[in-house]
């Protein structure tokens, strides 16, 4: 809906039928998002449990970070489920599954979900054709935060783990789920690589969130719209990168000086980053894959039957689409109707030039 045609509602909203949640410490709790939560959490112990074969392989160092992704699966579970059943969202979700699962078009759609996953998740084309800049900044944070997950979850789960080989330690076995999976010198290019690459990940994260600064501080466009909650964000994944590099720089450059002050700032801010995700801008990391189903809903508006504007007559959009706003605003308090019909009935274009007239009018014309 285009915002400046909003106007006030002709009536008062309908009552929405909500379920009696109970309240702890002032704050109503979603039961059944608490136990789908929590369902999380037991998931990811008893993947814990196995993985390091009975824990055998867990390294009780990490126990910190552990109960910090614990903590971090269960609100960002719960807090997803919450999104999830808000009523535009709850539509978008349903049509989204709907659209995918049209008579004759599975096998399309599964293949162009596909390459959604590629161009909208991995590439984020739809950034680059924003700004090349923006573009460029995502990517390294982006691939700089995928390789620091596919690092640091699998170690502290006990599911990766290396064990020397021979009495030298020269030479490094690494295992997967207590399987091992080849060897290689400490010393080499692979050991180099393999035991610097959440340095590296710190690196690109932390030349992305330089990017990020330097847009937002010198693009107007972006410091007209700047919150608070932009900054915070580049704030805590740069103070996750760098402590992390402070640990390296403490081991090959300082002989351990200062690494157990260093450890204990780095595990603090990790466990602020993994709580901080379910209630900052960081969220929208799960938001992203479920907007995937817009693109299928579009398509299938696209043949569908196409509103006509009831003052030009010219199609703006699917009926499945207007329908769907014209159900969902009641929900959300707003209620567009009159008797001369829905707001939603009339395109952009003649919502732009019907708030123009009866300004006009209240004013008592121009000129």
């Amino acid at each position: 809906m285009d915002r400046t045609s909003a106007t006030a509602p002709t009536g008062p909203p309908p009552r929405r039928s909500r379920r009696r949640t109970p309240e702890v410490f002032g704050v109503r709790v979603d039961v059944r998002a608490a136990v789908w939560s929590t369902g999380a959490v037991l998931v990811v112990l008893v993947g814990v449990y196995l993985g390091s074969g009975g824990l055998q392989w867990f390294d009780a160092a990490l126990a910190g970070y552990l109960i910090g992704v614990l903590l971090g699966v269960f609100a960002t579970v719960y807090r997803y489920l919450i999104w999830i059943q808000r009523p535009p969202t709850a539509r978008l979700n349903q049509r989204g599954w709907e659209s995918f699962r049209r008579s004759g078009r599975v096998g399309r759609n599964a293949v162009g979900l596909v390459g959604l996953v590629g161009t909208n998740l991995l590439a984020q084309g739809f950034i680059r054709r924003r700004s090349t800049v923006r573009w460029a900044a995502h990517q390294l944070v982006f691939w700089g935060c995928i390789l620091a997950a596919a690092v640091t979850f699998p170690l502290t789960f006990g599911w990766v783990h290396f064990e020397s080989v021979g009495q030298d330690g020269s030479e490094y076995k690494a295992y997967l789920f207590g399987v091992g999976t080849g060897s290689f010198q400490a010393m080499s290019v692979v050991g180099f690589i393999t035991f610097h690459l959440l340095n590296i990940a710190a690196f690109l994260v932390i030349a992305g969130v330089l990017v990020f600064l330097y847009r937002r501080l010198r693009d107007p466009g972006a410091l007209a719209v700047e919150r608070e909650g932009d900054f915070l964000a580049l704030a805590g994944l740069f103070a996750v990168s760098v402590t992390g590099l402070f640990l390296t720089a403490s081991s090959l450059w300082l002989e351990g000086r200062y690494y157990s002050f260093l450890n204990n700032l780095h595990a603090l801010t990790v466990i602020l980053g993994l709580l901080y995700i379910p209630f900052g801008k960081l969220f929208h990391i799960f938001q992203r894959p479920a907007n995937l189903g817009i693109h299928l809903y579009r398509d299938a508006g696209r043949e569908g039957a196409q509103q006509e504007c009831r003052r030009c007559g010219r199609p703006y959009a699917s009926q499945m689409q207007v329908q769907d706003i014209k159900e969902v605003l009641p929900m959300v308090g707003f209620d567009y109707s009159s008797p001369d019909g829905h707001w939603q009935e009339t395109c952009p274009a003649c919502r732009r030039a019907g708030v123009t007239i009866a300004q006009t009018g209240r004013v008592g014309g121009f000129g």
